[in-house]
């Protein structure tokens, strides 16, 4: 029997729903359809946000032939078959879903047929792209950020699958599902068939019997991540370690859990303990070479540590503040005393002029600067930033 999500799923952008800012008036997805425009991409972001969705709607558009594969189940023989198979005229769309389970030697096959255009690939991940795509094959592919449906975008689509509930059961299903428009329709069909009415209670009693253990892709794996952090920050190495033995044991990629730790050591110790970082890539890098299921040992190492280490977000606040002044004013003037007079005309224009700029100015393509470090200490005070931000302080010491 048809899945439910497969027998609601849009077949045009004017059915989909959510992604206004891709698929919407507008939006490269949109603008690319209309032009018939045929380019290979990524989509990043969260499960069930539309992703396969958007994929099958743009290769029908554009008339191809859509051939969808897994890359947890996949290899170098099926993108063969597809590749041998003769279809004159018509070009041919990979979809590769969970494309950040290609291994490298997978990827590289890949990458000469898609730079020759023999075949269009369109990559789905929840995973950052930029970490696991190579770097060739990543150049060759724009990058189409998904965001979490909203409660009136998870609303529109529940409304679809023609199934009748009360406001409360509608409301407690959006909550559950969390931008997660698959697992909603799925909770919904499965509540259906066992119970045959929709109400808060059955759908509980569903998603105990039927799901939702720790699935990657979903809620759970999003929870355990939050508990995990949220351990870390509170200097509590007891729940920490059983979060991620949790994650571990639910098959939770370990680089993953070994990034978000590099993150945790600038953000949120930062300047208390600055080799924090160092410690935290080093546990990256052990994870990279030991794999599982010893490289569970290093990360528990690693997550005792960043535990006990004091814990200071000063800079990561200050770069956040510098970033919101950034976002709201946008590219303020470098003042003219800090910028390099490289031609006559800008040294006339009172590019480089004043002590500051003669004494930090670098000698030569090195990096050897002409002034000795104690001349430095003078300009210490003064503020190199534009003029309209003169006084801020975005480091309180």
């Amino acid at each position: 029997m048809e899945p439910l999500a497969s027998k609601i799923r849009p077949k045009t952008l004017e059915e989909f729903v959510g992604q206004e800012h891709l698929a919407g008036e507008g939006g490269p997805l949109n603008i690319a359809i209309k032009q018939k425009h045929l380019f290979s991409f990524i989509f990043w972001g969260p499960p069930g946000t539309g992703k396969t969705t958007l994929a099958k709607i743009y290769a029908n558009s554009l008339n191809a032939r859509i051939y969808e594969l897994s890359a947890v189940s996949s290899g170098k023989a099926d993108i063969r078959k597809i590749l041998d198979e003769d279809s004159p005229g018509v070009p041919k769309v990979l979809f590769l879903d969970e494309i950040h389970r290609f291994n490298k030697s997978q990827q590289d096959f890949l990458l000469p047929y898609v730079e020759r255009g023999e075949i269009t690939l369109i990559g789905a991940t929840t995973e950052n792209p930029s970490f696991e795509v190579i770097p060739p094959l990543l150049s060759r592919c724009r990058v189409f950020v998904l965001n979490e449906l909203s409660e009136d975008d998870m609303k529109a689509i529940i409304k679809r699958t023609g199934l009748e509930m009360d406001q409360k059961a509608e409301d407690w299903l959006v909550n559950m599902a969390n931008g997660d428009a698959r697992q909603a329709i799925t909770m919904l069909e499965n509540t259906n068939e066992l119970y045959k009415k929709i109400t808060v209670e059955n759908l509980k009693n569903a998603l105990q019997s039927k799901f939702l253990r720790y699935d990657k892709a979903g809620e759970e794996h999003y929870n355990t991540i939050s508990a995990f952090i949220k351990s870390l920050r509170a200097s509590q190495p007891d729940a920490a370690l059983y979060y991620l033995a949790r994650m571990i044991d639910s098959g939770e990629d370990p680089k993953f859990i070994a990034r978000r730790m590099v993150i945790f050591a600038s953000e949120d110790i930062g300047l208390a303990q600055p080799t924090a970082l160092v410690v935290a890539n080093d546990v990256f890098r052990a994870v990279e070479t030991i794999g599982l299921p010893e490289c569970g040992i290093n990360l528990a190492h690693g997550v005792v540590y960043l535990c006990q280490c004091k814990k200071d977000r000063s800079a990561y606040d200050a770069y956040m503040e510098a970033m919101a002044d950034v976002k709201k004013f946008g590219n303020l003037s470098v003042p003219l005393s800090l910028r390099n007079p490289e031609t006559k005309l800008m040294a006339e224009l009172g590019y480089g002029k004043g002590p500051a700029s003669a004494d930090l100015r670098f000698a030569d393509g090195f990096g050897k600067a002409r002034a000795s470090a104690g001349k430095y200490e003078k300009y210490s005070k003064e503020s190199f930033l534009p003029d309209k931000l003169k006084e801020k302080k975005y480091l309180m010491k």
